[in-house]
């Protein structure tokens, strides 16, 4: 009885009637979606004849502390008389019957090109760094048997990918829809008693408790339509690269992240985000993820917020490694002047994003100017701001081409001409207009 998951499952975790393709579970944090896909691939396994399925989720680590060791995962609804065994060097999960379920990244997609399967599981794919080509490569491999079917779950988040699933990229498909609240049942009382009450009624509720697809935030400085046309799935050769970092005040289970964005410029003032190393940690924690990200990436300079915690950012990173160069940078001006000059670039089709960084790219089109600005979207203006924009952001006067140096307003000046001042500058220098 506790393995009969037609008993167990609410309707909606059950694979609906009919002769379809792809199912997409599109539902809130909660509702039982990896569940629902490790009960999928074990009923294609057990009851369909299935040989040869798919794991695939944002990371190798999710694939396999989700989908396979995670409390929904295989290896826990699995039978005893029926479990398979999970071969980590082999990225397999091998059943009695000789059946096999291979894990995968989305952040690899070139590793889904040949080989072949019969049926699938792909988690979160709002998360997928590559999600289209990922998407592509698995479904090129889906060629096995005589009716390969595959089991989609995510949180919706407007990416291209799902967009195109919800519109036209599934003939045969059938969509699920749920929220949080449909499995209230299975969830912590402190679950709804902290995290509901504090995001329940706002936009990024609506987003991972509700489900809802959301579109552009009135009044935010990025939009969809400024990050989709210029995503890019490789860099061009760079003439300077960057790790910034906006470290936490604190490093307990509540505190904001420390934002660490690595990022590079072109001869001809293009910006370019290379990778998210973001986290929750310690000063060591950060500090080591930072410099990690530095030596990875052959970056020429770290560059971090010093309004918070001032040298001891210097000495913390300097202590995992002695010969890493720094600049610390300081906060003297409101977050939205600093962000403004940023967001023109992106304006200019000059920002363009290596893949896909859903959680940076949730805060830069839902940030708008007055609210506190989040970690990697603070990192990420530090790193344009030393890449493109330099010291014409900084108290200093502002060069502008053809003409003198600009002299710095007075106190009486709107408090924005100098910011404006920058991004005139820096549009005229790589002949952007302005």
């Amino acid at each position: 009885m506790p393995h009969l998951w037609s008993f167990w499952a609410r309707p909606a975790q059950l694979p609906p009637p009919g002769d379809w393709t792809t199912w997409l579970i599109l539902a809130g944090r909660g509702f039982g979606k990896t569940r629902a896909a490790a009960e999928f691939i074990r009923w294609q396994i057990e009851s369909c004849g299935k040989r040869r399925a798919a794991l695939i989720a944002p990371t190798a680590a999710d694939a396999r502390d989700v989908l396979v060791e995670g409390e929904s995962g295989l290896l826990a609804v699995c039978p005893p008389w029926n479990r398979p065994v999970y071969e980590s060097s082999k990225r397999r999960v091998t059943w009695p019957n000789g059946a096999i379920a291979t894990l995968y990244s989305a952040d690899e997609p070139e590793r889904l090109r040949g080989p072949q399967h019969d049926c699938g599981a792909c988690d979160e794919i709002g998360a997928w760094r590559y999600g289209e080509t990922a998407w592509h490569m698995y479904q090129f491999g889906l060629r096995l048997g005589t009716q390969p079917r595959t089991i989609i779950t995510t949180t919706p988040k407007p990416t291209p990918l799902i967009k195109k699933l919800l519109l036209s990229a599934m003939p045969d498909g059938v969509i699920t829809r749920g929220t949080t609240y449909e499995n209230r049942a299975n969830l912590a009382d402190t679950f709804f008693s902290q995290i509901i009450r504090e995001h329940e009624g706002t936009r990024l509720g609506r987003q991972e408790l509700l489900a809802e697809l959301l579109t552009d935030h009135p009044g935010a400085l990025w939009t969809l339509a400024m990050l989709e046309p210029h995503r890019v799935t490789a860099a061009p050769p760079l003439e300077r690269i960057v790790v910034a970092i906006d470290p936490a005040v604190s490093s307990t289970a509540t505190s904001d992240e420390t934002g660490i964005i690595v990022a590079g410029r072109t001869s001809g003032g293009h910006l370019y985000v290379l990778d998210d190393r973001s986290c929750r940690a310690s000063p060591d924690g950060w500090a080591r993820a930072a410099i990690s990200a530095f030596h990875a990436y052959q970056a020429d300079r770290i560059v971090a917020e010093a309004n918070q915690g001032g040298e001891m950012v210097r000495s913390v990173l300097t202590t995992i490694d002695p010969n890493v160069p720094i600049t610390l940078v300081h906060a003297t001006r409101g977050k939205a002047l600093r962000a403004e000059p940023v967001a023109a670039l992106y304006e200019q089709a000059r920002g363009h994003h290596v893949g896909t960084f859903g959680t940076l790219e949730d805060q830069m089109t839902d940030w708008t100017p007055g609210q506190a600005s989040p970690d990697r979207l603070d990192a990420l203006v530090w790193a344009a701001t030393d890449l493109l924009l330099g010291q014409a952001l900084h108290d200093v006067p502002v060069a502008v081409s053809g003409g003198d140096a600009a002299s710095p307003p007075d106190a009486d000046d709107d408090p924005g001409a100098r910011q404006a001042a920058a991004v005139r500058d820096f549009l005229r220098r790589y002949r952007l207009g302005g």
